[in-house]
């Protein structure tokens, strides 16, 4: 009998559309060396002017779907900072698009903590059996509020999506999902924030606010790391794990900086942190499953792997869950 979702398919999609270094450089105050230094990134990844969130997560659901055992996909789950739209969300546009027609939909903005948010949500509607099977995609356009000239957010955030298919299955079975360690910290909101828009300074033509993503990076840094380490060494514990039994970390793709430092608090091993950031950035809510899909599909996960995700976002917000490898393949 069910009591468990388990992971069935795992995809992902990326623009062909590439921002160096160097090209950043030519408009900002910044030079390759800076940036590689500072945050591991050569390049980001960026969405045509004309692709949409929708577009990216379509494709990267189809692209998992086309891996998956199941074909009774009745919900659907798009983790997302960038909607298409403040209404409606940006997941029935998924769907529809994917032909999945009268599927339950819904958006989590939770930022780049908003998969875990989502893979605790959809872990529940199986669970419960609220829900057959989930479609559970992040996908963010983060050069779409990004201020270009911004020297602490251009050189880091890049556009993608990726999509993890879940079905039903027993706690024992690899690539289950366990309990997720979610927390929050309302008072540290500003952190990183986008104001303009929302019902407290909302869109006008006089608008004074500003309408990009503003991030201290400072803060930002002290407190993703100290965030991310405290929730892994509570899913860790909650799971009767160290360290030790840890075969990759994988955490938001946030900073190369900062998976480095996470690594070193939890002492895992630097070989044994996942860092996949260097040709597309940080895609916030889609860092996690798009770490996992590239991973996957070069090999490197072969299943039965120990996992340990975990991340940090706006909110502030963070997270982390212990998760057995299944045995995908990488066919399709």
């Amino acid at each position: 009998m069910a009591d468990a979702a388990v992971v069935d398919a795992i995809g992902h999609f990326l623009p062909e559309g590439r921002e160096t270094n160097e090209e950043l450089a030519s408009r900002i105050d910044t030079s390759d060396e800076w940036i590689r230094t500072r945050t591991g990134i050569a390049a980001r990844s960026r969405a045509d002017a004309d692709q949409p969130t929708s577009e990216l997560a379509t494709s990267a659901g189809r692209d998992a779907l086309r891996r998956a055992s199941v074909d009774d996909v009745d919900t659907v789950i798009v983790a997302t900072t960038t909607p298409d739209m403040k209404c409606p969300a940006t997941a029935p546009v998924v769907a529809d698009a994917l032909g999945l027609a009268g599927a339950a939909t819904f958006d989590i903005n939770s930022a780049c903590t908003g998969f875990l948010a989502g893979l605790a949500t959809a872990s529940g509607l199986i669970a419960t059996g609220n829900a057959r099977s989930v479609l559970l995609i992040g996908a963010e356009k983060y050069s779409s509020i990004i201020y270009p000239y911004d020297r602490g957010t251009a050189p880091i955030f890049g556009d993608g999506a990726a999509a993890m298919v879940l079905r039903p299955g027993t706690a024992r079975e690899w690539g289950s999902i366990g309990r997720v360690h979610l927390g929050s910290d309302g008072g540290l909101w500003s952190l990183a924030h986008v104001r303009t828009g929302g019902s407290q300074y909302p869109v006008a033509s006089d608008d004074p606010h500003d309408p990009y993503l503003r991030m201290d990076g400072r803060a930002t840094y002290r407190h993703a790391v100290e965030r991310m380490t405290q929730s892994c060494v509570q899913a860790l514990k909650h799971e009767a794990l160290t360290a030790e039994a840890v075969d990759l970390l994988v955490a938001h793709q946030a900073n190369a900086r900062i998976l480095r430092e996470v690594a070193r608090e939890l002492e895992i091993p630097p070989e044994r942190a996942l860092v996949d950031l260097t040709d597309v950035g940080n895609t916030a809510a889609a860092s996690i499953p798009l770490a996992l899909s590239r991973a996957q599909q070069r090999e490197d996960l072969r299943g039965g792997e120990t996992l340990l995700l975990t991340a940090f976002g706006a909110g502030a917000s963070w997270g982390a869950t212990v998760l057995r490898w299944p045995a995908l393949g990488t066919a399709n």
